[in-house]
């Protein structure tokens, strides 16, 4: 059976563009411009505090994982008061080396490795449609484990290292998602995942995305009432359940016509649509395009499943 998860980050194909090993010492303070991109912090050793715009502050210690889907203005600092160094994370270049902060010299205080996500498949805002603005994610030994082996290749590169970041990356992400599914995601798919009656309809829409599904069928599997399923289903996942296979239907044809240059006679079989002109009535009205000219590359507006 198809596995939701999986599905998204085979759309998403995450790779780790760009990443630094941080640390500090003494008192400090770093604050970074909105970046607009999927970005994270894993902390190697020590402690610090992390204050994301309109989140409530945190403190992250030795072996924390914390993700921003869409990296807004954010800052880093030591337990004391120091004057904040602002930092245009667009300017800022990748595996240069440590960058510094506080005393310059001796052992820091912290090591952190920080960085940004890039997609070769769907868009950014697929990810930020799934996740609340900040997973923090503690004491897990998996995310552990990842991390160290981030950590590695950055300290040590070696040959195939762009082909284990991408793997690694890839598995961060299903962690920090399965780390939101008890209830701290935003409604949606990874919400619904965490409901034990819903969860089973989610993988067989998703299984079998180009089957007819009638709300009955979905509230079967769930063993509910229709009733009792559509007001489950919308208030956890956030939308009927017509219109969340409607949305990932769209969110497969996209990445199948763009990424994957499939034809749009192949794209309507496989998303489940008996004729091409009902398809592209569907598409045009949620992507606010053909799909002809959504395949070649026409600029459309951010949507999500």
């Amino acid at each position: 059976m198809s596995d939701p998860l999986t599905e998204v980050i085979r759309l998403l194909k995450p790779r780790a563009v760009v990443a630094n090993l941080i640390s500090g010492k003494g008192d400090w303070a770093v604050r970074y411009a909105a970046y607009g991109q999927p970005g994270f912090c894993i902390i190697l050793e020590g402690s610090c505090r992390l204050a994301v715009d309109r989140q409530p502050e945190v403190t992250l210690n030795a072996g924390d994982f914390v993700l921003l889907p869409a990296t807004p203005p954010f800052s880093l600092s030591s337990f004391g008061q120091a004057p904040t160094i602002h930092i245009d994370p667009h300017v800022v270049p990748g595996g240069q080396g440590e960058l510094r902060h506080g005393e310059p010299v001796g052992a820091p205080d912290m090591r952190s490795l920080g960085g940004a996500f890039a997609f070769d498949g769907a868009g950014p805002e697929l990810l930020v449609t799934l996740l609340p603005p900040v997973v923090h994610v503690k004491g897990s030994r998996r995310l552990g484990q990842l991390v160290r082996m981030v950590a590695e290749e950055y300290e040590d590169p070696q040959p195939g290292r762009d082909l284990a970041l991408s793997h690694l990356v890839g598995m961060l992400l299903v962690e920090a998602m399965r780390s939101t599914t008890a209830g701290s995601a935003p409604p949606g798919l990874l919400r619904g995942l965490g409901d034990a009656r819903l969860a089973p309809a989610l993988h067989q829409l998703h299984a079998n995305v180009a089957r007819a599904w009638t709300v009955a069928d979905l509230a079967e599997r769930s063993a509910l009432s229709r009733s009792a399923f559509f007001d489950r289903f919308t208030r956890t996942v956030g939308s009927t359940p017509m219109e969340y296979l409607l949305g990932w239907r769209m969110t497969l044809a996209k990445a199948l016509l763009r990424h994957e240059r499939m034809a749009v006679a192949d794209v309507v079989e496989r998303v489940g649509y008996g004729s091409t002109s009902a398809f592209s009535v569907a598409f045009s009205r949620h992507v606010g395009q053909s799909p002809s000219r959504y395949a070649r590359g026409g600029d459309t507006p951010p949507t999500g499943p």
